[in-house]
């Protein structure tokens, strides 16, 4: 059976966590008649439910004046905030981080939800759809897109990006001749290629895009453009760089 886990805060192992089946509700709060007791006079005496289901969770916010965030860990700063009052808000993420602000502190727990479900089917006969966005990870850009979303893959949502010279030091165990000028290149490039600014020749005059690199972090981790997985691609053996 599919089950929600709570993961109460200084909870270092499987004796302390609380599991709700599909169905179930558990309350947290400072009351000790709480499943989860939160104990900080900033907490509400009960603070909230959360109530489980088969691939995700609801949170009810029964504070008359603190809003609740739901962080997801795993993404690039994605939240659900979830208003004094509200009640059955859904949260989609698997792996989740609740944040409760507490008299000056920001108190939290995890979630952890079942793993989604998702539909498959063969492939009809017919044209194939075009791919929102073509990216061949075997090319130097990629590596360069991918070094960009680094911090921020490894568990920072809000981790600043890094500059340029940190990116040529990154890239050289892969691209020995890694130089700021060709970064600076394929950060241009992926900013056409992810069409973020207009091809040259149709640019206007004097135009530039401020916050190139941000808006290219941004776009990629909102559509899965580079994962976590994808993090290999700068780790690879001397010899087996990849080309532009």
């Amino acid at each position: 059976m599919h089950s929600i886990i709570v993961v109460p805060p200084g909870c270092d192992g499987p004796a302390g966590q609380l599991r709700i089946a599909p169905g179930q509700s558990l309350t947290f709060g400072r009351a000790a008649d709480n499943d989860l007791v939160i104990e900080h006079s900033g907490v509400s005496r009960t603070a909230g439910t959360i109530t489980a289901h088969h691939s995700f969770w609801i949170l009810s916010n029964d504070s008359t004046s603190q809003t609740y965030v739901v962080e997801n860990p795993e993404g690039a700063g994605e939240h659900v905030k979830v208003v004094p009052g509200r009640q059955d808000a859904p949260v989609p993420f698997e792996f989740a981080r609740v944040v409760l602000p507490a008299a000056g502190d920001l108190l939290g727990f995890e979630v952890w939800a079942p793993s989604h479900s998702y539909r498959h089917r063969a492939l009809s006969p017919g044209q194939a759809t075009a791919p929102a966005f073509a990216l061949d990870r075997t090319k130097r850009y990629f590596a360069v897109l991918t070094a960009l979303c680094e911090p921020r893959l490894r568990g920072a949502p809000h981790a600043p990006l890094p500059a340029v010279d940190e990116l040529v030091e990154r890239l050289r165990p892969t691209w020995p001749a890694a130089n700021r000028s060709s970064v600076y290149w394929n950060v241009d490039y992926l900013a056409v290629k992810l069409r973020l600014r207009p091809e040259p020749e149709t640019a206007e005059a004097g135009r530039r895009l401020n916050g190139k690199k941000e808006s290219l972090v941004s776009l990629a981790l909102r559509f899965d453009l580079v994962r976590e997985d994808d993090l290999i691609v700068l780790e690879a053996p001397a010899g087996s760089e990849v080309t532009l």
